[in-house]
């Protein structure tokens, strides 16, 4: 079941204020940045908040298996629910581990990570 939209939002405020807080406690540690250090520090924090955004959007999407299974690139056979896999990924926002079922085709012995 997908979490709902307050989970989701409780989910990233949280993450959120940890971001914050690991700011400011750099921010007292640091008693003189200069500009190339604050701008560092800044897109630090937010490459790990949209990282954890896209995952909370990625997570909250359903999950079904499609019935039947989708078709091999290669020989367009159906092919078989496997099992959960767990994989990282780099995205435009940082990597992120995505946990999804995967597919397997007995026939070219492809495999598919679909990515929802």
């Amino acid at each position: 079941m997908s979490p709902t939209r307050a989970e989701i939002r409780a989910k990233l405020l949280a993450e959120a204020e940890q971001v914050i807080d690991a700011l400011l406690d750099w921010t007292d540690q640091t008693p003189r940045p200069n500009l190339t250090q604050i701008e560092t520090a800044v897109l630090k924090m937010r490459k790990r908040l949209g990282a954890q955004a896209a995952l909370a959007v990625i997570e909250a999407q359903d999950t079904r298996r499609p019935v039947p299974g989708p078709g091999c690139p290669t020989c367009q056979r159906e092919m078989h629910y496997k099992d959960t896999k767990a994989q990282t990924v780099e995205s435009r926002v940082g990597h992120i581990t995505i946990a999804r079922g995967y597919y397997y085709c007995e026939t070219c012995h492809q495999s598919l990570f679909p990515p929802g």
